[in-house]
């Protein structure tokens, strides 16, 4: 089915009424089907229900400052219950301590105000081509493929022998391309009983995954450091 057909929905969650119509009008000459919310309560049982009636966003543009629940407190709930839901933050507050926390709470992508809505529609493309990566094997670049019932991951069909915690660390990754993980998500995930363990062992564990995924692909990088925050799978040049 083409996306004419069953046009992929978009969550704009914005209390200011012209830049929500603004976004929606762009996003809707795009292909998109644009839904829009404005009270930050109403956001989760609004996605409880249509992702359990199969008619769910595949993306969340979401405003940080809200009447209600804030952004912040948004995309960290989102987090936890639809980790693959990508969610770009829209923002007047420009301040970078306040974009690394957008980021440190797993946004994809963060957009400050005044913004083009033709930025917007651009980056929503690019923020969904980088998730729909993670479920298509034969798209380029993308040849690393997880087996999650053995456990196993496979590049180009070699077994890299990963170890759980090596396994459990390249799928939450690589389940969302392109999304910057902090050292602290990544040990939140990695270990389930909260076991207190250094930052440092984030960096072991990756130099290993590492390690095992240059003796087959020894030309190529798909780990990326991002330099002060965390981690992230690129698997596009």
């Amino acid at each position: 089915m083409t996306q004419a057909e069953h046009p992929q929905r978009i969550l704009i969650v914005e209390d200011e009424p012209k830049i929500a119509r603004l976004v929606a009008d762009y996003l809707a000459g795009s292909g998109f089907e644009p839904h829009h919310l404005d009270h930050g309560d109403s956001v989760l049982p609004w996605l409880e229900e249509t992702r359990q009636a199969g008619e769910g966003p595949v993306l969340v543009l979401l405003d940080l400052m809200l009447p209600g629940t804030d952004g912040l407190t948004l995309c960290r709930e989102m987090r936890q219950r639809w980790p693959a839901l990508p969610v770009i933050m829209l923002t007047a507050r420009v301040e970078e301590v306040d974009r690394l926390l957008g980021l440190e709470l797993g946004a994809d992508d963060y957009i400050c105000k005044p913004f083009s809505p033709r930025e917007v529609v651009a980056r929503v493309k690019a923020v969904l081509r980088r998730s729909q990566l993670a479920n298509e094997p034969d798209a380029v670049g993308s040849n690393l493929v997880l087996d999650e019932d053995g456990w196993r991951a496979l590049a180009d069909g070699h077994d890299l022998g990963l170890t759980a915690v090596e396994f459990q660390l390249l799928k939450v990754m690589m389940h969302a391309p392109g999304r910057i993980f902090s050292r602290d998500q990544l040990m939140d995930h990695m270990y389930r009983d909260h076991r207190i363990v250094s930052e440092r062992t984030v960096d072991s564990h990756v130099k290993k995954l590492r390690r095992k995924i240059a003796e087959t692909w020894p030309e190529r990088e798909v780990i990326r450091s991002v330099y002060g925050v965390g981690y992230k799978y690129q698997p596009e040049e």
